[in-house]
């Protein structure tokens, strides 16, 4: 038995309504005020994340443990060397015996189901911190980051560059969470699911060609061709994607106040030029910072 129906868990963007979501964001917002104004803000005091990380990390990582120390609570680093998960404990018994001794668990791990099954058996709430599927923390910095550069996004055209991967299944969910268009410029075979397609509904589809998908776009996306645990396939992967590197060309094809973003970490020359990203009005950093900002403000929401 679980007692996860009596708490909220951020699996994807699909866990919060709109209305919940833009106000995280807003809060995002003001806490980041705040803490530049170093206004002490601490909330979450005798509250304690676990902080289970099966994939390596260094914003996700740096950003959930300074932000449960900024907002007053603890935290705790798990690899997989540190608990018996990684000697075959069922996943069910280790969500069991942690939320019986945390307030939530942030996971950063492979397989979506086995966040799932995480957080069926949970009492506290579950945050994903990354799976294969989605990357839900990730696309609250990003909304954050356009609304702070750019105002509201509803109604505008996002175009997304690069691989089908968990990062683009994440921008399906906020099209239809944020209400704009989507426009998914990659190669032949490197899809997004057809499920995940279909979640998108009519707010989403696929142009082949990454020239006539920045056409006009207001914010432009892209993100590494080779994911961690694809690196044995990076030759191919190199190849099929080599038209679709973000260029000072390319995005002279999209509006004129066009906004790019990138989660990091990026390779130059591959996914994205230097010249892009490192030019003096690149987003990209902000984005960064703002995964701190976004996810007290999720901590707060879910824990406070």
């Amino acid at each position: 038995m679980t007692n996860s129906t009596q708490v909220r868990h951020f699996l994807t963007l699909m866990d919060l309504d709109p209305l919940e979501l833009k106000a995280v964001i807003a809060r995002a917002t003001e806490l980041k005020r705040m803490h530049h104004a170093k206004q002490r803000h601490t909330p979450l005091e005798q509250r304690t994340l676990a902080m289970i990380f099966e994939k390596s990390s260094t914003r996700t990582r740096v950003s959930f443990e300074a932000g449960m120390a900024q907002l007053g609570g603890t935290s705790l680093f798990l690899s997989p060397r540190d608990t018996q998960l990684g000697r075959g404990e069922p996943i069910e018994d280790t969500a069991r015996v942690l939320s019986r001794m945390v307030d939530g668990v942030m996971m950063r791990t492979f397989d979506h189901a086995d966040l799932e099954t995480f957080a069926r058996h949970s009492s506290v709430p579950v945050i994903n911190g990354l799976t294969d599927r989605c990357h839900p923390c990730q696309l609250l910095a990003d909304m954050q980051t356009y609304a702070e550069h750019r105002g509201a996004i509803d109604g505008k055209t996002v175009t997304w560059v690069g691989d089908g991967n968990n990062m683009c299944n994440s921008y399906i969910n906020a099209a239809r969470q944020f209400d704009f268009d989507l426009r998914i410029a990659c190669p032949e075979g490197f899809e997004p699911p057809p499920d995940m397609l279909a979640l998108g509904g009519n707010r989403c589809r696929i142009v082949r060609d990454p020239q006539c998908a920045v056409d006009g776009a207001d914010l432009v996306v892209t993100d590494t061709w080779i994911s961690m645990g694809q690196e044995e396939d990076k030759a191919r992967r190199e190849q099929a994607f080599a038209q679709y590197t973000v260029d000072r060309t390319l995005l002279e094809r999209a509006s004129p106040d066009v906004l790019l973003l990138h989660c990091l970490p990026a390779y130059r020359g591959k996914e994205v030029t230097a010249e892009v990203l490192d030019a003096p009005d690149s987003a990209v950093w902000d984005e960064a910072e703002n995964r701190l900002h976004a996810q007290k403000a999720l901590l707060e929401f879910l824990l406070g």
